[in-house]
């Protein structure tokens, strides 16, 4: 797999010091022409049904589809009070106690990611939740057949999985599981205040935020942070300019031996990323400044100014769920 880097020239600011000043009609036509506002339905969801959409949410919360009843999907991507499909732990611990070795990402909006999971080692929401249940360190069953024999035995769910996939003869599998699943996954969509930017309200964004998104294009975050989800769908070395401390993950790498894919990794959705600390695969930083500090320096050999940082910050803060905003 090889990564993919945009080159994308851009700039219309008047700067004067650090203080843009900001023409926001010119603002609005250019992010017009790099973003995207999420659009109504998500891939994957046509086949879609309520009673499989309920079925997908009751398993994403079910803890029996752990080895020891005690983890579940949202025990790594919790969506209650508050949370953004996430842990907030830099690595999060599973059914046995042990911890795994790449930070949780968000499940929000997950389903325009062009790939699953880090590696990208998943094309879809189908295939993504598949995994975790059958791995040793997360939810540790042992095999698709202990999953299947473990929910055909719990009465309440021969009769959902019936409803849920009237047309099977045997309703309860692996596949459908999975399917199910996604099902519900599908409908964690999270427009936020930028949508409505991009759709021409200029005053969903306030002035230090549309100076902060025009930081963000003038100092080319852009390159690799576009599109409907600001990232989620291309692949970058980490340390394109100047390598990442922490080198024991090699990402991609892992998968395809391929030295092109060293410290390759899924380019990160912005989307709710100020709700989704810590940050990077490892979760190894701590704050939405440092992770914008350190994105800048590693990808594009920039050193930004703090004003730079934290108008970047405010515009980072305008792509939050507007139903979870801070």
């Amino acid at each position: 797999m090889k990564y993919i880097t945009k080159i994308i020239a851009i700039s219309f600011c008047v700067v004067t010091s650090t203080v843009f000043a900001i023409d926001s009609d010119r603002l609005l036509k250019e992010a017009q022409e790099i973003f995207e506002p999420l659009p109504d339905t998500m891939p994957g969801e046509e086949n879609d049904t309520p009673d499989r959409i309920a079925l997908g949410k009751k398993l994403f919360f079910e803890k029996r589809l752990s080895i020891n009843n005690t983890q579940s999907c949202s025990s790594c991507h919790k969506l209650e009070n508050g949370f953004a499909g996430v842990d907030n732990l830099p690595v999060s611990p599973g059914a046995k106690g042990q911890v795994g070795t790449r930070n949780s990402p968000t499940v929000l909006n997950a389903g325009w990611h062009s790939d699953q999971f880090w590696d990208g080692r998943a094309e879809n929401l189908v295939e993504q939740a598949k995994g975790p249940i059958l791995n040793p360190i997360e939810m540790g069953m042992p095999d698709e057949q202990s999953v299947v024999k473990k929910i055909q035995g719990i009465a309440e769910y021969r009769s959902e999985f019936s409803s849920a996939f009237p047309n099977d003869k045997q309703a309860i599998t692996y596949q459908n599981i999975a399917e199910a699943i996604a099902s519900f996954e599908h409908t964690l969509k999270t427009p936020s205040r930028f949508d409505d930017f991009l759709k021409g309200d200029k005053q969903a964004l306030t002035s230090t935020e549309q100076q902060g998104l025009a930081t963000f294009i003038k100092v080319n975050c852009v390159s690799c942070h576009d599109g409907v989800l600001l990232g989620g769908e291309t692949f970058e070395k980490l340390g394109k300019k100047n390598p990442y401390a922490n080198q024991s993950d090699q990402g991609v790498y892992a998968l395809s031996k391929d030295e092109e894919d060293r410290m390759v990794f899924k380019v990160a959705s912005l989307r709710n990323v100020a709700l989704t600390a810590p940050y990077f695969h490892d979760g190894r930083i701590t704050t939405l400044p440092d992770a914008v500090r350190t994105m800048a320096k590693l990808q594009l050999n920039k050193k930004l100014k703090e004003q730079q940082v934290n108008d970047i910050v405010s515009f980072l803060k305008a792509l939050s769920d507007k139903n979870r905003e801070k």
